[in-house]
């Protein structure tokens, strides 16, 4: 590593860990202040509490990462160009395009820690957080149910659906379950009824406590225990499944489990405008999986060119020049999202077309700064 290279990474770094810290505490004040100053005052432990905000903070942080290095590239570049220091090495025969190397890989870096903790890390917490808040509004509304329901087809044929009363991620259960059974004429045959059903470790849902089975001429009533009846079909979708189709936050699923929801909906004999729409959901949130990290990468590289600025332009221009790019590139993002999900763009250029006209822009800027 060159001296400029270890020169202009030791400028960003700083800046960079300060705009992680103070976006990470602005986006925690905008989304959740409310209502984790709700649970305390509604009587929640504040420890607890303080769990939950730990548990969101990984994935606000990931948003983060990439904005703080935006805020990195302005103020670094900012201060190197106020002291002349560009000028010196523009002045030595460094173009502007060589300046650029180590800020992205520093942007890469970024992206790569990004993507880590946004897959390992982030769909770990987030379901921890949706257990706990659930946990939170049992305890002040003595409500804890999760209504739950899912279709089993065969050959295209609709030959079971599920209702549970309570879904219980975290317990991987269904509760209360009823179980309607059709026939080959898709009349339904038998009604069941589980007291629970919990997803095992050799991946299969069991009975737990027992139910009953009612024929629909309820000529024949059945009580049964732990042994499943011959006449109900295997619930063919894991927990992850179910909780994909309830959750709206796309976090707390990896791009593995996102890849399989798509590519099982896809195969739905039963392709209503509602499945359509998931689908795109979470096309979009496949695909953006890839699309936030490397928003680092373009940050850095639209960043960095901007702050090279006159002495006349005071260094607090960074701070408003961020906020503005931000602020776009959220708006633009936000309108993707929206298209993807109603079907108007496709979910692949929908996600990435942020990060094409970043790239362009940051192009136009480095061949700017170079002339």
């Amino acid at each position: 590593m060159k001296r400029l290279d270890r020169l202009i990474l030791s400028e960003m770094i700083g800046p960079w860990a300060f705009g992680v810290a103070i976006f990470t505490v602005l986006i925690m004040a905008g989304s959740f202040l409310f209502e984790l100053t709700r649970y305390i005052t509604d009587g929640i432990n504040p420890l607890l509490v303080g769990q939950l905000t730990a548990l969101l903070m990984p994935g606000i942080m990931v948003k983060t990462f990439p904005m703080a290095v935006l805020l990195s590239g302005l103020l670094s570049f900012g201060r190197l160009s106020g002291d002349s220091e560009i000028v010196a090495l523009k002045a030595a025969g460094v173009s502007v395009g060589r300046i650029m190397w180590p800020v992205a890989a520093f942007g890469l870096a970024v992206s790569f820690l990004t993507f880590c903790t946004n897959e390992q890390v982030v769909p770990l917490t987030t379901q921890e957080a949706v257990g706990l808040k659930k946990r939170f509004e049992a305890d002040l509304k003595g409500k804890t149910a999760q209504e739950m329901s899912q279709a089993v087809y065969k050959d295209g044929k609709l030959v079971a659906s599920f209702w549970a009363a309570d879904f219980d991620f975290s317990k991987r259960t269904l509760s209360r379950v009823i179980v309607t059974v059709y026939g080959s004429d898709q009349l339904p045959t038998y009604y069941i009824f589980v007291e629970e059903l919990e997803y095992t470790s050799e991946k299969r849902w069991v009975v737990r406590g027992g139910g009953s089975m009612t024929s629909a001429d309820a000529k024949s009533l059945v009580k049964f225990g732990s042994a499943q009846p011959t006449e109900m079909p295997d619930l063919d979708a894991t927990p992850e499944e179910l909780l994909a189709k309830a959750l709206r936050d796309l976090d707390a699923l990896p791009m593995k489990e996102m890849g399989r929801q798509i590519e099982k909906l896809r195969k739905s004999p039963d392709m209503t405008a509602g499945l359509r729409s998931q689908i795109a959901n979470l096309e979009f949130g496949y695909w953006n999986k890839i699309a936030l990290p490397l928003a680092a990468l373009v940050f850095s590289l639209v960043g960095a060119p901007l702050g090279i600025r006159s002495h006349r332009v005071p260094a607090s221009a960074g701070f408003w020049q961020a906020v503005i790019i931000i602020l776009a590139y959220l708006v633009l993002a936000n309108v993707m999202s929206i298209s993807a999900q109603g079907g108007r763009v496709p979910a692949f250029a929908a996600s990435f077309l942020p990060i094409v006209i970043g790239l362009t822009l940051a192009g136009y800027l480095v061949h700017r700064r170079n002339t």
